[in-house]
């Protein structure tokens, strides 16, 4: 896999190149990352998947 694919390439962490995997890589780095991880992980998946990780306030839920 290229380094692209890696919220964190250089230790080839947080694989982001799909939006399963960047879904994943948030909900892992906010269970196991520190602190500089989360926010590199966020700006990864940001970049490449802008509406992943926004916020959903103010929409009603159910039917």
């Amino acid at each position: 896999m290229s380094p692209s694919s890696f919220a964190l390439p250089r230790q080839k962490k947080y694989r982001v190149d799909d939006a399963a995997h960047a879904r994943n890589a948030l909900a892992r780095v906010q269970q196991h990352g520190t602190s500089g991880e989360k926010a590199a992980v966020k700006k990864a998946v940001a970049r490449k998947f802008p509406s992943i990780g926004k916020s959903r306030r103010g929409k009603k839920g159910g039917k």
